[in-house]
């Protein structure tokens, strides 16, 4: 992302159209527009600290879940929307699906389909609910075996993997990913329930264990497909300024935002900004 402010601060209470606008500076929402919102989001890691010993990993997530779950209305346009939505893609996509799995078995022998064990979200034990995601395969057969070696080539600080010329990625997984064409069949895991159309996108496992209290935050509500990340630079975002947006998001997202991110998101399809 371009324009990424590093030092932005959310706020533990009330948040400002302002202080979202200067957080989420790919999704900008006019101040006016936006109702103040009462989230109980701690924007910055010093936030966190502030409550010191009194509270656990999980107790700021568990804080903002809490107030997240009684957004009963919004809750119940956004699943219905969810629904109505990635049915309508599936049905459209299925017939350009089959000739890309094609296209891509062709070129790298394997499965044309890549799955995934990511978390959702935290459940009532503490413990990361996880589900499998579903990409088309972009990489070739057994990338997930040659990662460990690659490590060190990570361009992305935090518990994230990223390096722009990765060799594991094939000719058409490359078109596929700048223009995150390789996300279509997580439409089904939308339709399913196990994600949303919009939301902050579902960690793996391992980069979970390595979140601390204020991250964790992110995991306060259903992973997304595309969200304010995939809108705001992709892989020019470090994962502090991921968690920044996605709080950002979280404490504000609304119908409208949802929509507008979707369009957002459309327009990246096209121009592949921001892509590894």
């Amino acid at each position: 992302m371009e324009n990424v402010l590093e030092n932005n601060e959310i706020g533990d209470g009330p948040v400002s159209g302002e202080a979202v606008a200067a957080s989420a500076v790919a999704v900008p929402v006019e101040p006016a527009a936006v109702p103040a919102s009462d989230a109980p989001v701690s924007g910055t890691r010093e936030k966190v600290a502030e409550g010191g010993a009194r509270r656990a990993r999980l107790g700021s997530m568990r804080e903002l879940a809490e107030w997240d779950r009684g957004r009963i209305g919004y809750r119940f346009v956004k699943r219905a929307f969810d629904i109505a939505f990635s049915a309508c893609v599936i049905a459209v996509a299925i017939v350009p699906s089959a000739v890309l799995c094609a296209a891509i078995a062709i070129e790298s022998p394997g499965c044309p389909l890549y799955r995934q064990r990511r978390v959702g979200r935290i459940g009532a034990d503490g413990r990361p609910r996880e589900f499998t995601m579903w990409k088309f395969r972009s990489m070739v057969k057994g990338a997930d075996r040659m990662k460990d070696a690659l490590l060190a080539e990570n361009e992305v600080e935090g518990p994230m993997f990223k390096m722009k010329d990765d060799p594991r990625v094939t000719r058409i997984g490359r078109f596929i990913r700048r223009h995150s064409i390789d996300e279509f069949p997580q439409f089904l895991n939308v339709l399913v329930g196990d994600m949303s159309v919009v939301g902050p996108r579902p960690p793996l496992p391992r980069e979970v264990a390595q979140y601390d209290e204020w991250a964790m935050q992110r995991l306060a509500v259903k992973p997304g497909l595309t969200g304010p990340w995939q809108v705001g630079g992709r892989s020019d975002v470090d994962f502090d300024d991921m968690v920044r947006l996605d709080l950002g998001y979280i404490a504000r997202r609304s119908v409208a935002m949802d929509l507008k991110i979707i369009l957002q998101t459309i327009a990246v399809v096209f121009t592949g900004k921001g892509a590894a």
